[in-house]
């Protein structure tokens, strides 16, 4: 069985080293770089599955590294920060990431974290093989949406969507006419009780929306209803 390979970039040594011995006992491979430049230069040689993402460092910070991967790669991507206002986490999470987690953490938390991207990235990874292609495909409002090879078609374009962003449309698609309100959102997708309120599943809709172009369609696929939640009508 092929080796998982993480990514820890991070400028504090001492958090990367603590972070990879968690990871390392899980059985992970971890690959460490201590600035944004040089965790680029790793993801252009070897194959990476998760990126773990400090935002503050110096040089090219990690919000900056996240566009960047962003633009040739869908990996899972957390941010750690020791920063915790919600504004902090919408730029996290508006830059492309897929969690964020705030500095200091749990250890445990973040490989539980580390372990549910990590599944939910093999499960619908768009390289992995196609069985029964079309069995659990999806099509509504001109979206087709097919789970077992994760491609997602709006008008006939392909998109390319991450395994949140992913996991989002099919919940709402394979429930036609169902609203979900954000906690129910983020409870299917994330797999976790919320505990408190958070804009995370709302930053996560409006990329969503900005890759299928929804500004610029009369009949938008995703609708707000306002107070309540997110639906997709048949």
């Amino acid at each position: 069985m092929p080796e998982t390979r993480i990514l820890v970039v991070d400028d504090e040594k001492e958090i990367a080293d603590l972070i990879e011995i968690y990871l390392v006992s899980d059985g992970y491979k971890v690959l460490k770089a201590n600035n944004a430049e040089e965790g680029l230069e790793i993801l252009g040689k070897e194959e990476v599955h998760l990126v773990l993402l400090d935002i503050m460092m110096p040089g090219m910070n990690g919000l900056e590294m996240c566009k960047k991967i962003r633009e040739t790669n869908n990996i899972p991507i957390i941010m750690l920060s020791a920063k915790s206002t919600d504004l902090d986490k919408i730029l996290g999470l508006g830059t492309g990431a897929d969690d964020y987690v705030t500095k200091p953490f749990n250890p445990l938390e973040l490989t539980a974290r580390v372990k549910s991207q990590l599944r939910r990235y093999t499960q619908l990874n768009p390289n992995s093989s196609v069985h029964d292609a079309g069995k659990n495909e999806i099509s509504i409002k001109g979206l087709t949406i097919n789970k077992d090879n994760h491609k997602v078609t709006v008008e006939g374009e392909e998109i390319k969507l991450t395994p949140i962003e992913f996991d989002i449309l099919y919940l709402l698609a394979s429930n036609p006419g169902r609203v979900f309100s954000t906690d129910e959102i983020f409870e299917n997708v994330w797999n976790e009780k919320v505990y408190e309120a958070n804009n995370t599943v709302m930053v996560h809709i409006r990329r969503l929306r900005g890759k299928m172009k929804e500004d610029t369609r009369q009949n938008k696929i995703i609708t707000t209803v306002w107070g309540v939640g997110y639906k997709i009508e048949k």
